[in-house]
């Protein structure tokens, strides 16, 4: 049973996620919520993963978060669910588009989808930092303001951002240091 709802969840985020892997963030949360069949904090891990590993953001994110819920099998289905709609999408806008591309209706409606895109990511990427650098749970408690922040994650976000900009190296080698430097300082 919970591979069928796995399968089927994967499809409506597979078939609603428009902009990219991130865009299927908001979405993970909104399951996470829902089924508690993992936490926002395995979340950053499957990003953590998922932008580690080689392959599309959305397929490992996917396979990372059915294996976590039901194993192997799990994160085969969830990978084909989140794939399938796009597949099937395709090939229906393929034998439309042609027909349609020059169309002012087509262009706006593919015009309004960028912001959505955007506003996606951008929420997910709130809920990531937010996961990653806020201990809102022992702030909740204490109420004391250094108890919200967490200090290395902070100081690691800095100097990654700081990092990149000034040194234009390849992203997987600011990964890399980020892994190094999370297992030394013990994130």
């Amino acid at each position: 049973m919970i591979l069928i709802r796995l399968i089927l969840s994967f499809c409506k985020i597979g078939l609603f996620s428009i902009g990219g892997g991130m865009a299927t963030l908001p979405f993970l949360y909104e399951l996470s919520a829902h089924t508690h069949w993992f936490s926002y904090q395995d979340i950053a891990n499957m990003i953590a993963v998922s932008e580690s590993t080689p392959g599309p953001l959305g397929i490992n994110m996917s396979t990372y978060a059915g294996y976590v819920t039901a194993g192997i099998p799990g994160g085969i289905l969830a990978s084909l669910g989140l794939a399938f709609p796009s597949f099937v999408v395709i090939i229906i806008v393929s034998k439309f588009l042609e027909r349609f591309k020059n169309s002012k209706t087509v262009q706006k409606a593919f015009y309004g989808l960028r912001p959505a895109s955007i506003a996606l990511i951008a929420a997910a990427g709130l809920n990531v930092a937010k996961t990653s650098l806020l201990n809102t749970e022992l702030f909740s408690t204490t109420h004391q303001i250094g108890d919200l922040f967490l200090i290395k994650p902070i100081l690691l976000a800095v100097f990654l951002f700081i990092g990149q900009k000034k040194w234009k190296l390849h992203p997987v080698l600011w990964i890399l240091a980020a892994a190094v430097i999370g297992i030394l300082f013990q994130f």
